[in-house]
């Protein structure tokens, strides 16, 4: 996932990036790289606060386990990358939520590669922006051609909290196996009507409400992971702000 020259936004992968913060990041530095050993278990929460690039090679081999939580909030401009190799009955679940708000530029871009048969993958991510912010989510799985068995879902939703933000989701699918479990599932909208108007007329704040419901849309992503009260916290401190 990373290049040898400067990408443009002819790039798939950096279709949609903040060029000039990228060129001022340039060279990036040699992306993290992960092996998690046959039958063995990883989980990290990963917290990009400051604008930052952050890339990740993930290998999980026979029988491994691994759970990555993401909270993409920070800077003018965050990109989070994950090239994630799923070895035979491998499990693999991210759950990520991104916030933003101004001007901001957001990404999480992901491929998930099911090397081989029998192998799991799970990808829960959530958007809230508001401004005129833009966040974005790229995400391929490729099947092997001897990848049977794979089973793989991602469930993609984003709300915009005003009519000038702008959330780009692509979840793709690239299979060569024929016996496969492989879905995906993509939502962008707005905060329900009726429900900020019930809230209010129990007299809830606007502003509250609105919290109340951006916390629910949210809820659920960072649970079990590593750090979880601190991701929670981090990300329903941020939803403040945009309400």
């Amino acid at each position: 996932m990373t290049t040898a020259t400067l990408p443009s936004r002819r790039d798939e992968a950096w279709r949609y990036a903040d060029i000039d913060a990228v060129a001022a990041a340039w060279p990036l530095p040699a992306p993290e790289s992960i092996m998690v050993p046959a039958g063995g278990s990883f989980a990290r929460a990963i917290v990009q606060d400051v604008g930052d690039i952050r890339q990740i090679d993930l290998t999980l081999g026979k029988g491994a386990v691994a759970k990555l939580h993401v909270l993409n909030i920070g800077g003018a401009y965050g990109r989070i990358e994950l090239n994630v190799t799923l070895h035979e009955g491998a499990d693999f679940t991210l759950g990520a939520v991104q916030i933003g708000g101004g001007e901001q530029t957001l990404e999480i871009v992901t491929t998930v590669t099911h090397a081989e048969p029998g192998a799991t993958s799970r990808q829960v991510v959530r958007s809230v922006l508001a401004g005129t912010a833009t966040g974005t989510y790229l995400g391929k799985v490729a099947v092997a051609r001897d990848a049977q068995a794979t089973d793989s879902a991602q469930d993609v939703k984003a709300m915009l909290l005003t009519r000038s933000a702008t959330a780009n989701a692509k979840p793709e699918l690239e299979i060569f196996a024929d016996d496969v479990k492989c879905a995906h599932g993509c939502a962008i909208g707005e905060l329900d009507a009726e429900a900020l108007f019930y809230l209010q007329s129990r007299g809830m704040p606007p502003g509250e409400a609105k919290k109340i419901l951006l916390q629910a849309f949210v809820a659920g992503v960072f649970d079990g992971a590593e750090d979880e009260a601190r991701l929670q916290e981090l990300a329903l401190a941020k939803l403040g702000e945009l309400v």
